[in-house]
């Protein structure tokens, strides 16, 4: 069945300083790659990479797919996906798929600038108060004025290096500033800087403790003191290191953290970060260089303070997938979308909310396990 909801007992066996946390997860959508997830008041919207997109009303408790089987969407691949009051916008090779709420429809938008992979939109980040789309393409930046519908492109290419305007992440931080991950480094935009160029970049030359051959971004998190960014892993044989990999905690002035395979992490490809109080979950891939394929590992919880790892056994869970591909948490679920199933699982207190002195050591017991019917 496509909406084949579980209600099962999920234990999360961590380290044992942090004990046995116990929370309840629904397996929501089953056979489905999750590709993004996005919250609005009263919508959870999910974009998939073969069904199309769906929405699911908090309200009612339903969902609704737009799809080529129900002759409503003419796409069912997308990557990525935003929301306002009146659209809301999807990502996929061939375009932007922009659904007028109040007409309710679909429309397609394609980009003359950037050539056949111009149109690959990877990356999507409304800005509410400025009514602004960041379009983040394979080939090229695009701000969209939603009011006026006017398309701005911007080539932010960095010393001839194309990779520096293939875009991958776009996230806004605070009121000012937003953030641009390309398989190049970062662009940052200061959109309250008046005097003078808004824009800067980092590359690995720059930062990231200068590792690597190059530097992909694929994710941030922010807080006051730092900017936490997930990165890609690429290695072959021929170029062993290429794109290292692994989370980095950038304290916003010269210092770059590295955690790494070298201190903890399974695996050091980063797929995408979220937070619930001071542990930030990141889910992890390694990149086979044979085969030049990644291989997802999991979830990890990183505790913000101390950077310490903390692997979850995903053994001991009902998701049947290690390749998760997004999250999003909404301050009482997580939900957890994988190449083959969304989930969603309730966080207690606890695990939200892990006060920020060190936890004192616990003597582990034996989880009961409640028998599936």
């Amino acid at each position: 069945m496509m909406f084949k909801i579980l209600l099962v007992s999920l234990i999360f066996c961590f380290h044992f300083q942090y004990g046995f946390t116990q929370a309840t997860s629904e397996e929501l959508l089953e056979d489905v790659n999750i590709s993004a997830i996005h919250e609005e008041q009263n919508y959870i919207w999910i974009a998939t990479q073969g069904q199309g997109i769906y929405r699911f009303s908090k309200n009612d408790n339903k969902w609704y797919n737009f799809s080529t089987n129900n002759e409503n969407l003419d796409n069912d691949l997308f990557y990525n996906i935003a929301v306002s009051k009146d659209y809301v916008w999807a990502g996929a090779t061939d375009g932007l798929y922009t659904y007028d709420r109040k007409r309710n429809k679909w429309r397609k938008r394609k980009f003359a600038q950037g050539g056949e992979f111009g149109n690959w939109i990877r990356a999507l980040e409304y800005d509410n108060k400025e009514n602004i789309l960041w379009i983040g393409r394979f080939r090229n930046l695009t701000r969209l004025d939603v009011a006026r519908q006017r398309f701005t492109d911007f080539d932010l290419t960095k010393g001839n290096d194309p990779k520096t305007n293939n875009f991958k992440a776009i996230k806004i931080d605070g009121d000012s500033l937003i953030w641009f991950g390309t398989e190049g480094g970062i662009h940052i935009f200061n959109k309250k800087k008046k005097n003078g160029d808004p824009w800067s970049f980092i590359s690995n030359k720059k930062g990231f403790n200068q590792e690597g051959d190059a530097v992909s971004v694929s994710d941030f998190l922010f807080e006051r003191e730092n900017v936490w960014i997930g990165t890609d892993e690429f290695i072959t044989s021929q170029m062993p290191g290429f794109n290292v990999g692994g989370v980095y905690r950038f304290n916003r002035k010269l210092r770059w953290d590295r955690i790494s395979k070298q201190n903890g992490l399974p695996a050091n490809g980063i797929f995408c970060f979220e937070r619930t109080g001071n542990k930030i979950w990141a889910s992890i891939y390694s990149f086979d260089k044979k085969e030049k394929k990644e291989y997802g590992k999991g979830l990890v919880l990183i505790d913000r303070i101390t950077g310490g790892v903390v692997p979850i056994d995903l053994n001991n869970t009902q998701i049947n997938s290690s390749t998760i591909l997004c999250m999003h948490f909404d301050g009482e679920n997580m939900w957890i979308g994988t190449d083959n199933g969304l989930y969603k699982i309730l966080i207690s207190n606890e695990l939200a909310e892990w006060p920020v002195k060190k936890e004192e050591p616990v003597t582990p017991r034996k989880p009961k396990l409640k028998t599936r019917r």
